[in-house]
């Protein structure tokens, strides 16, 4: 079955606020009051980007990976198009969404990789943080309310926004350090578990694999990987195997071409042209020094 992918305007009408549509490509709803708003959806896609601010929420609603009490912070997150939506939530509803044609913002959020974040891993936010954001969403929303509003004022607020979220999303890496180590911890263990446990292996692991592993979204994932270690998690997957490759070509009489079926690459020039940028080596030189 094809999933249905929604646009602005059929997003808005899917939510009960199509009434209150001022342009196709542009439109900021303040949720504050509004009783008819659609609390409980299946999962939906969109083509364009999505920004929500909201205020404290129910304890019981913070997400998975947020586990030490925050439900004193207002949060917020971005989506991009092709990113799929699904919400359960209570009344008194309140908050501030911007949906944006991608066309409009494509050229500021691709410098931003939190946009790509697709299950939602909120960015709870300082005090501080929150009079910054909220102060940006209620300009945006201000000018919308004009009759003859600005555009480029709005995506210039969008834009500062985006700015201000990557700075805030890096500070919560820091501040929720405890929790994130032991993300990385398990991502240590979770590849050499791969390797150790899968006698047949069809390819190289996926970076989504093992951020599916955390419950996390691959961006937000390998955001948080890089941040604190300094490599991107699919450099982590590729030292790994280079590892097991080199124990392998020194302590064993396995040919080239098994232990690169053994690794998980296809081909064994795949496997050679791997390890020779990886170590300046062929694997037959390598293993005759």
């Amino acid at each position: 079955m094809t999933t249905k992918i929604l646009s602005i305007p059929e997003f808005s009408r899917y939510l009960n606020i199509g009434d209150e549509l001022k342009s196709d490509d542009l439109h900021i709803f303040d949720f504050h009051g509004k009783e008819d708003i659609r609390l409980k959806s299946e999962p939906v896609t969109i083509d364009f980007y999505l920004l929500a601010i909201k205020p404290p929420m129910d304890h019981k609603l913070v997400p998975y990976q947020l586990l030490e009490d925050q439900s004193d912070s207002s949060y917020m997150y971005a989506d991009c198009p092709q990113n799929t939506l699904e919400w359960e939530i209570a009344p008194p509803l309140s908050g501030i969404t911007i949906m944006v044609s991608a066309r409009y913002l494509e050229k500021y959020a691709k410098d931003y990789s939190f946009v790509h974040y697709n299950n939602h891993e909120a960015l709870f936010l300082t005090k501080d943080e929150e009079t910054i954001l909220w102060d940006l969403f209620r300009k945006a929303d201000h000018e919308f309310q004009k009759e003859n509003y600005s555009r480029t004022v709005i995506i210039s607020y969008v834009n500062l926004i985006l700015t201000y979220v990557k700075d805030f999303y890096d500070r919560q890496f820091d501040t929720r350090s405890n929790i994130y180590h032991k993300v990385i911890t398990a991502f240590y263990q979770n590849v050499e578990r791969y390797f150790r446990e899968n006698e047949n292996i069809a390819g190289l692991p996926s970076v989504a694999y093992f951020a599916q592993k955390s419950n996390l979204s691959p961006n937000y994932f390998g955001d948080l990987i890089k941040h604190f270690t300094g490599k991107s998690p699919l450099d982590h997957i590729h030292d790994h195997v280079i590892r097991l490759a080199k124990d392998k070509l020194k302590n064993t009489a396995l040919s080239v071409s098994e232990i690169s079926y053994s690794l998980g690459f296809d081909y064994p020039n795949y496997f050679a042209r791997f390890f020779r940028k990886k170590t300046g080596l062929s694997p037959k030189v390598f293993r005759n020094q």
